[in-house]
């Protein structure tokens, strides 16, 4: 029998640095006593309106620049629908027709052997990256049969940065997300700390012979950790493997990792296709950034954002200060590695 191939992409959730949430004045705090930071708008009171965060605009250019995308001009905000607990309107905004940044790539280094002496360098696609509001958090209180509802992080500016299918295995997978989290860290747009959830990995996994189409794929949800990341993707691979050479299916689920076990459960059915419901965020005007050549010669520059102005601003990147270790001190590119 042929080999199987693996197919591998990614979702991350990036939560921005910024003081305050994406479309209120509320505060950012990590750990802060429960319900302590909501806003009128945060617990979606009638008749409070969204006002766009400029600090998350510019983190979400700048991190489109460094990861070689093409910014829109002209992006657009979409109303997402679903029913849960943690989200008082019933819906979060986000950018689902047109992204702020799209079509970039990213590249990242792992060593092909155990020594670190060999490494290989590949490129993963970037759809596109997108401003999104996160949701607040549900505890479940077994003790007592409840449900506690902490809104303090609904409303909290996210990057969404969508990765094409390209990686084949959970390694390159790992590689991928900690090069971007050092590249967050070093634009100071995402603070990227796993253990405080401010950087949140969902896996599309899939297998499927050479020369065939894409097999059916399986989404691996909020994995919070680089390592997790790759035993849950390279169990949910061989998973897939075994199950379809068993004579089975491959069903079109939501699964999670549980560390403990190291192996993925299923959470629930992506029944059919959730209907999210798309439609404009009509409380939003379309969100307008300029360039040199576009910015009107009376306009005044602390009102709009300037994507020249962000980009000559844009610091060293983790990839160009190895290159400046190896090039000025002779260190070996893999040991640039180490200290970066």
């Amino acid at each position: 029998l042929a080999p199987w191939i693996p197919v591998v992409g990614l979702e991350i959730h990036a939560q921005i640095s910024s003081n305050s949430k994406l479309f209120s004045g509320s505060q950012v705090q990590f750990a802060a006593p429960p319900n302590s930071l909501v806003s009128f708008f945060d617990a979606s009171l009638p008749g409070t309106l969204p006002v766009l965060n400029r600090r998350c605009v510019e983190a979400a250019v700048m991190t489109g620049l460094a990861l070689n995308c093409s910014i829109n001009k002209k992006s657009l905000f979409d109303r997402k629908h679903y029913f849960y607990a943690d989200l008082p309107a019933g819906y979060q905004i986000t950018q689902q027709r047109v992204p702020i940044a799209v079509n970039g790539s990213l590249s990242y280094s792992l060593c092909i052997d155990n020594k670190m002496s060999q490494m290989v360098t590949k490129t993963v696609r970037i759809k596109q990256i997108q401003l999104e509001q996160d949701s607040g958090k549900s505890l479940h209180d077994d003790t007592r049969c409840q449900t506690l509802v902490d809104l303090n992080r609904a409303g909290v500016g996210l990057m969404e940065v969508v990765m094409e299918p390209d990686m084949c295995c959970g390694e390159e997978a790992a590689a991928a997300v900690r090069e971007l989290q050092l590249i967050l860290q070093t634009l100071g747009s995402s603070q990227a700390v796993m253990a405080e959830g401010q950087l949140r990995v969902d896996a599309n996994v899939s297998v499927h012979h050479p020369g065939e189409p894409y097999g059916v794929r399986t989404e691996v949800k909020n994995i919070n950790s680089i390592r997790f990341l790759a035993k849950a993707v390279d169990y949910e691979i061989q998973r897939q493997i075994e199950e379809l050479e068993n004579g089975g299916t491959i069903l079109n689920e939501t699964r999670a990792f549980d560390s403990k076990l190291g192996c993925t459960v299923p959470m629930r059915d992506k029944e059919g296709k959730q209907d999210y419901r798309f439609m404009p965020e009509p409380n939003l005007p379309p969100l307008i950034l300029y360039d040199a050549k576009s910015l009107p010669a009376n306009m005044n520059h602390q009102q709009v954002i300037n994507i020249d102005w962000i980009h000559e601003r844009l610091p060293d990147l983790p990839s160009v200060k190895r290159e400046k270790l190896v090039e000025q001190y002779g260190i070996l590119p893999e040991h640039s590695f180490t200290l970066l």
